[in-house]
């Protein structure tokens, strides 16, 4: 006669989840045969142990089976109350699917390594992830050059402990942060010298463990560790550090079974990890290139006060740069700009742009000019990367504000390629936004530059700024405009004081975009640092222009340089004189050198050329050029400037204290054939 039997299928809960499910059958006439003792433990097992061979969790209570007695006496049992367990299967396979199922969960839970482009960041989520699924406590040793990025070092070198995780606090193991030099003898030495993992089931027993320091691993075991697996984290065919994985108490020691499920989790974890360790590479690389071609001490000038900041994004170190260019006539440009993206290339066109600033800078262009030859610079970089990289690597665009500041005149020209206008600080203290023409970003080419012309009073100061420290996305310099209000009315302070100011009441602690920030503050050269005479366009008068001059050093304590100031006085002069047209004008300025200027109505620039023996003229601006530190040509709207800078004879130029009478433009007496302002 058949027999019918109720099944009933009902889930497991360990204590942490879900473990799996048992079987429960009902006969209707109770005649069953009881599960030996092997089976119940096995039983057991099965129930108690949610992740199979998983560290220590208490097993849930269960029914006991009832005698054959109780069997044979008792009714039915109702098909609402099933009194007992039983086994369907061959045995052990109930704990293996258990087991696959505990495996294939922790695996799961590892899908989450590699959010992080972060190398310590993802240590710590291997080793979160590990405990305590499958170890009590788990701990990742990586060698310093992997943690900046670079490729690691040979076997003997020591490994940082990075990540530290466990059931509970245990102050025997190594802490996070220290370095450690594995013996020879230990399995973690082992594991990293033959890429394999290595398995101490008893630590009671593993000489080369205990070798390592037998006071701590002594420690160590008193507190109830027992068993360990070490891992080396192998990716792309390079061992990165090594993962050691511990179990204690309760929790059955490690199986060559467990050395599987440890390899595959470290191996995806080990990927992840060089993945970081690249985008460090990269970021470190960028950040150097970016660094390295920014200033790192401001040029002497006399000019402006300037103080400055530069602060990588927090996804690597982008294209905003700044810079502060001496010009001819103790003028100074300042520049700041920002190239869109990230990384080397970034950095590169950032290098490429600053570097063609400075040079155009030098020629002592017009404003616009620059900003226009800057402008056909990026469009022509843009079309030879399309040329010859894919589609997306190509400059995304790049802004700039370039501006000249003339500390004789006091006069400030400005101009934007697309870039926020900086913040101006008037010195009683009123503060506002320059109404800068803003034209298109560099790479366009569309259409001129317009400039702007300001005149400043003394002490006044620029904030100049990238839109990274705007960090709320909005882009918008009233932003910087009302940080710059409630700095400078909370205290005055210093360029430095400010910057340091503007990055704390503006920046988040990791931005998301790198940011410059430039603060210059004005100067002035006064009347005693300047003297400046009309010249007629009559030869003649060279030589009481000459003894003018030689009055003024006199005057400024510079009788040393009378001899070769008078020479390249002389031929600049004459020059002017024979070449140029009028007005001429004659200036000196006393700043961090001693500047001569000849201006005249001309439009066309001497050039330096070497005469030949037979030559009877020529060498006027051979001698200029050996007797000046440097020397050039700038063009003006009235034509031209002649110029030469000469060294001081001291390391320190001599102050003179001006006359109280003296003008800001020095009034010579009037000499013969010479025209006195």
């Amino acid at each position: 006669m058949d027999r019918v039997a109720t099944l009933l299928c009902r889930l497991v809960d360990d204590g942490v989840g879900p473990a799996g499910f048992a079987v429960e059958a009902v006969l209707p006439d109770g005649a069953l045969r009881c599960l030996d003792s092997a089976a119940m433990r096995a039983t057991e097992t099965i129930i108690g142990h949610g992740n199979g061979s998983g560290p220590g969790q208490e097993p849930p209570a269960r029914r006991s089976p009832p005698s054959a007695a109780t069997l044979s006496a008792a009714p039915s049992p109702p098909p609402q109350s099933p009194p007992w367990l039983v086994a369907i299967g061959e045995p052990g396979v109930g704990r293996l699917a258990l087991l696959s199922r505990q495996r294939l969960s922790l695996l799961s839970d590892a899908g989450r390594l590699g959010s992080s482009l972060d190398v310590t960041r993802t240590a710590e989520d291997l080793t979160e992830v590990a405990v305590p699924k499958f170890a009590d406590f788990a701990a990742v040793d990586i060698p310093d050059a992997v943690l900046s990025g670079e490729e690691p070092p040979g076997l003997g070198e020591p490994v940082r402990r990075v990540a530290l995780s466990g059931i509970r606090p245990s102050p025997h193991l190594y802490e996070v942060g220290e370095p450690i030099l594995y013996g020879r003898s230990t399995p973690q030495a082992i594991c990293l010298a033959s890429e394999e993992s290595v398995l101490e089931q008893d630590l009671y027993t593993a000489a080369g463990w205990i070798a390592q320091d037998p006071d701590r691993t002594e420690r160590i075991r008193a507190e109830g560790i027992h068993s360990l697996i070490a891992v080396p984290l192998r990716a792309r065919g390079i061992v990165l550090g090594v993962v050691v994985l511990y179990r204690s108490g309760q929790s059955p020691p490690f199986e060559e079974d467990d050395l599987l499920l440890a390899e595959e989790l470290v191996s995806r974890a080990a990927v992840s990890i060089d993945n970081a360790r690249r985008y460090t590479r990269e970021y470190a690389t960028a950040l150097a290139l970016q660094t390295s071609l920014l200033p790192h001490d401001l040029p002497d000038q006399n000019a402006v006060e300037a103080a400055h900041r530069y602060v990588p994004a927090r996804g690597g170190a982008g294209g905003d740069w700044f810079d502060v260019i001496p010009l001819s006539g103790a003028r100074v440009a300042l520049v700041v700009g920002d190239v869109v993206g990230r990384g080397v290339q970034a950095s590169a066109t950032m290098g490429r742009l600053c570097t063609a600033v400075r040079n155009f800078s030098d020629l002592d262009l017009p404003v616009e000019e620059v900003l226009a030859h800057l402008d056909d610079l990026v469009e022509r970089l843009d079309h030879e990367q399309q040329a010859r990289t894919p589609a997306g690597n190509t400059i995304a665009g790049a802004t700039c504000l370039y501006a000249v500041y003339d500390p004789v005149s006091r006069h400030l020209t400005l101009a934007s390629a697309g870039h926020p206008p900086p913040v101006l600080v008037r010195p009683d203290g009123r503060v506002d936004l320059p109404d800068v023409p803003t034209g298109p970003p560099l790479g366009l080419g569309w259409q001129p530059f317009e400039t702007l012309e300001l005149q400043l009073e003394e002490g006044s100061e620029l904030v100049l700024f990238t839109n990274g420290l705007v960090h709320d996305g909005s882009q918008d310099p009233e932003v910087v405009l009302a940080a710059v209000r409630d700095a400078r009315t909370r205290a005055a302070g210093t360029p430095e004081e400010l910057c340091r100011t503007l990055l704390e009441a503006l920046l988040p602690a990791k931005p998301r975009d790198d940011v410059a920030l430039l603060v210059a503050r004005t100067r002035s050269l006064d009347g005693g640092q300047v003297a400046q005479w009309d010249l007629p366009a009559d030869p003649a008068a060279v030589a009481g222009l000459r003894a003018a001059v030689a009055r003024q050093l006199a005057d400024w304590g510079l009788e040393e340089l009378s001899f070769s100031t008078e020479l390249i006085i002389s031929e600049l002069a004459t020059n002017a004189i024979r070449y140029g047209g009028p007005p001429i004008q004659v200036r000196r300025l006393r700043s961090l050198a001693l500047i001569c200027e000849v201006t005249d109505g001309s439009s066309t620039s001497p050039r330096l050329r070497r005469a030949a023996s037979t030559d009877e003229g020529g060498r006027g601006l051979f001698l200029v050029a050996q007797l000046a530190h440097r020397w050039g040509t700038r063009y003006v709207r009235e034509g031209k400037v002649i110029w030469a800078e000469q060294p001081f004879p001291d390391t320190e130029p001599p102050v003179a204290e001006p006359p109280d009478t003296e003008p800001l433009v020095a009034d010579p007496p009037r000499i013969s054939g010479i025209s006195g302002r």
